[in-house]
């Protein structure tokens, strides 16, 4: 018997020596199905969704522009979010094409609406300011900027963050400012490539009027942290997890909640100074206006259950704060007859 085993062990390997290419083959097949399962198929929820979380821990962030985009007033989301969700933590991009629609010339009453109302029912801002902004095309410069060099803009960046700060700079309800949006990332949106130079003199500018903590992010997935972790008072982490892509299309990203954390250890970010600045609750758009994704395209990437994983997930990742992404959609699926975002929504805030 031991003989026979034996011989079959040598039979064995003389086929591995012999058929190496065959057995490397195998391994790949092997290799992309299991990643293939992970990043297409598998739905990699949280495996327990109690959404057990201390008060304050989630946000939203809200946009103007992305209201008119989709044909909401936003004034009526922006009351309705304060009023039925009772949103408490905010970040508010503050565009500089909704600033300064001439050169030199700035209306802030929208803005001061915004803060003003919120002030009153006790919620804590996190203003973002800058060129790059959220919500597409990432970067928001007045048209009036197209007729001038990069340098003659950056420098116009520059004196409408020293107004914006200025003008805010007394109102209380204001916790943080976040400069930028991903100042690093260059793989997404229409904009210059990033300058190091520029976002430091930026930085040099805010601190030197306002002694509120600087939020500076970087995306979750696709960036180690460690330039921006040098500059930030509080780093802002964005956090999704069903993506596309135009070579991958649809994929779902099968990492682990931990994994935050250990990076954000790695880039030396204490535990107190860790937010998710965006975290994904509403679908990928592909192309076009999301009004325009059908229910079975939207499914693809987000629906009500997905919401809950999503949420989960970013209770899990363990940060001081998570500022959801897409209030102004669930608004819009409400006013539409689609009610369980919204209603889903009232349950946390």
């Amino acid at each position: 018997m031991l003989k026979k085993n034996l011989n079959n062990i040598f039979h064995k390997k003389c086929f591995i020596t012999k058929h190496p290419k065959i057995i490397i083959a195998v391994i790949v097949l092997l290799l992309v199905a299991v990643l293939f399962y992970f990043f297409k198929v598998a739905d990699n929820y949280p495996v327990k969704k109690d959404l057990a979380y201390k008060p304050g821990f989630f946000g939203v962030t809200f946009s103007t522009k992305f209201c008119r985009e989709i044909g909401l007033d936003w004034k009526e989301v922006y009351l309705a979010m304060l009023d039925d969700l009772r949103v408490e933590e905010i970040r508010l991009p503050i565009y500089w094409d909704e600033i300064e629609k001439e050169s030199g010339v700035y209306d802030f009453a929208d803005y001061d609406y915004m803060i003003s109302e919120g002030q009153k029912r006790g919620v804590n801002f996190i203003v973002n300011i800058g060129w790059r902004l959220p919500r597409w095309p990432e970067c928001h410069a007045p048209e009036w900027t197209n007729k001038e060099s990069l340098a003659a803009t950056q420098a116009k960046a520059i004196r409408m963050l020293h107004t914006t700060v200025d003008h805010y700079k007394n109102e209380e309800s204001i916790v943080a400012w976040q400069l930028e949006n991903e100042p690093f990332f260059n793989e997404f949106g229409v904009c210059p490539p990033s300058d190091e130079w520029f976002f430091g003199k930026e930085l040099e500018t805010v601190k030197s009027m306002d002694d509120r903590p600087v939020v500076i992010s970087a995306t979750g997935e696709l960036s180690l942290w460690r330039k921006e972790a040098k500059l930030a008072d509080i780093f802002g982490s964005t956090v999704y997890r069903v993506v596309w892509g135009s070579w991958s299309g649809y994929m779902r990203y099968p990492i682990p909640a931990w994994f935050y954390g250990l990076k954000a250890y790695l880039a030396g970010i204490p535990q107190e100074n860790r937010l998710i600045i965006e975290l994904q609750a509403e679908p990928w758009v592909p192309h076009g206006n999301i009004i325009y994704l059908s229910e079975k395209e939207a499914d693809k990437s987000f629906n009500i259950e997905q919401f809950r994983a999503n949420l989960q997930y970013g209770i899990n990742i363990g940060f001081k704060k998570s500022y959801l992404w897409g209030v102004e959609w669930w608004y819009y699926q409400y006013k539409h007859g689609n009610k369980a975002y919204w209603e889903l929504a009232r349950t946390i805030f």
